[in-house]
């Protein structure tokens, strides 16, 4: 009679069980030579027996059907199969006649009703241990998962901790994958062109591999990086740090529905292509060149359009700059603001103290309402589905005045930043006048507006609020008509982020 070894280990892993196929293979020869058996081939493959596909053991058991061998020498009946579909193969052959005999080291095998039996109770122990095992695992990446450990391979940015199973910041990529999200977040750059950016910068994946489109866009939207987890459709809180905040998470969400499929790559390089909508049809306004010269009208993809003018670039450009002077301050003037805002930063901390803990409060009541919906979710009041969407906006609510609470605790009142910020824009605003940078004025228009069309050859959108009123106030100042300053603690300056009187020098030539 001649037999077949077949030796396996359970992970194709070379450092992990790295003697176990050799130490079969040991054993296995020193029982064939002390009980006198011929082997005529080895069979010896890493892979898991818990599922089947196994392309050595297949092989194998062609080779018994067309009779080169009798039987089978493995260690243990585990070795062979833990699932119910190889186990009832082996079970199978050998009521066939197929296999004539099973030899193991350790354990007794007879092709007889009762061996038969018995091997049909030692496979079903192995699936049993299987199955057994992957309750407990996904049991303990559960427990994992609640306690605000992510149970698996670490994002870009982060590492995992061999030695406290925890998720560390990648302090040679972390300031990489941020710059990503805020380039990103600029709407100037497609998930083709970040990729490409990553190139350029050494930043790759964790594993070594570079980062494709796919892993950008999947990076973008990851929620680890802003402190919550998404486990099996539901929404955890992180014990990690977050690498961004959820204000910058969430622009880069408004960037990524907004944009769809941009096409990176034109013949021709229009400045203001995408900018504009027909205000007749709403179809897209398109850029042609005549006698040397740009031109943007209607595509007319929608139908009929009434619009049939043509509009020249530098005829649009200068539209957009007398707009952008409207909403422009100067660089000494922006000096003064900021300084000033500066001088206030600290009385601002101790205003804000109350304004603390009324966030917390709130903070404490979004706690309050995750358990009770648990509750409720346990009481079989609410499908998985809802619980897992409440669970996700009450987590959201929860960074989000969590970070508040933070913001006011480091920088004072929230309207410090959004106001230098708003300042810093009415200077940048000036100084793409100055150098009349077209990209830069399609960019700046997409940040501070929306819904830009053209009507009648005329630029007209939607600026946001603040900008509008800057814009206001310059028309007035120049009609000599009396408009309202900025007032200092009311509400209509709360609403745009503007508390502070410090905005008076806005304008303080008008005066």
């Amino acid at each position: 009679m001649k037999y077949f070894i077949y030796a396996r280990k359970s992970t194709e892993e070379d450092d992990r069980q790295v003697l176990s196929i050799e130490a079969q293979l040991v054993e296995l020869k020193e029982f064939a030579a002390k009980e006198k058996l011929e082997i005529v081939a080895s069979f010896q493959e890493a892979k898991t027996a818990k599922e089947p596909g196994r392309t050595k053991f297949a092989e194998m058991l062609s080779y018994i059907e067309k009779g080169k061998a009798d039987g089978i020498i493995s260690w243990h009946p585990d070795r062979l199969a833990r699932n119910s579909v190889d186990g009832g193969k082996i079970i199978h052959f050998v009521d066939r006649g197929l296999i004539k005999s099973l030899k193991f080291p350790t354990f007794w095998f007879e092709p007889t009703p009762q061996g038969l039996f018995m091997l049909n109770i030692a496979f079903g122990q192995s699936k049993y241990f299987v199955d057994n095992l992957r309750e407990n695992v996904k049991r303990g990446l559960r427990q994992k998962i609640r306690n605000g450990v992510w149970p698996g391979w670490a994002p870009v940015g982060y590492l995992n901790n061999p030695k406290t199973r925890m998720i560390d910041i990648d302090r040679e990529k972390f300031g990489k994958v941020k710059k990503l999200f805020q380039l990103y977040a600029t709407g100037e750059y497609t998930l083709k062109s970040l990729a490409n950016w990553c190139k350029e910068n050494g930043v790759r994946g964790n594993l070594g591999k570079k980062i494709a489109i796919g892993n950008i866009q999947k990076i973008l939207q990851n929620i680890f990086y802003i402190g919550l987890m998404k486990y099996r459709g539901e929404i955890f809180e992180g014990k990690h740090e977050p690498l961004i905040s959820k204000k910058l998470f969430d622009k880069c969400q408004e960037v990524m529905s907004k944009r769809g499929k941009v096409q990176e790559v034109r013949k021709h390089n229009f400045a203001f292509l995408g900018l504009l909508k027909c205000a007749s049809c709403g179809a897209s306004i398109t850029a042609e060149i005549q006698k040397g010269h740009n031109y943007y009208r209607c595509t007319k993809k929608k139908g009929a359009c009434q619009e049939k003018h043509y509009l020249r670039e530098e005829a649009l450009g200068e539209q957009i700059k007398n707009f952008l002077q409207k909403v422009s301050l100067s660089s000494q003037d922006t000096e003064k603001i900021l300084a000033a805002l500066d001088s206030e930063q600290e009385q601002a901390k101790q205003q804000a103290q109350s304004k603390i803990e009324s966030m917390k409060e709130q903070l404490k009541q979004v706690e309050t309402k995750l358990v009770k919906l648990l509750d409720v979710f346990l009481t079989d009041a609410l499908s998985i589905e809802e619980y897992a969407a409440k669970k996700q906006e009450l987590l959201s609510q929860k960074v989000s005045i969590s970070e508040k609470i933070t913001d006011f605790e480091q920088n004072g009142l929230s309207w410090l930043e959004p106001a230098r910020e708003f300042v810093l824009s009415l200077n940048q605003a000036a100084k793409i006048v100055e150098t009349e940078n077209k990209k830069e004025m399609t960019t700046f228009l997409k940040n501070i507006g929306s819904n830009h069309i053209l009507q009648n050859r005329q630029l007209i959108f939607s600026p946001k609020i603040p900008y509008d009123l800057v814009a206001e106030r310059s028309e007035a100042k120049h009609r000599n008509l009396i408009f309202p300053y900025w007032c200092p603690w009311q509400e209509s300056n709360l609403r745009l982020g503007l508390r502070s009187p410090l905005f008076y020098p806005l304008n303080y030539k008008s005066r």
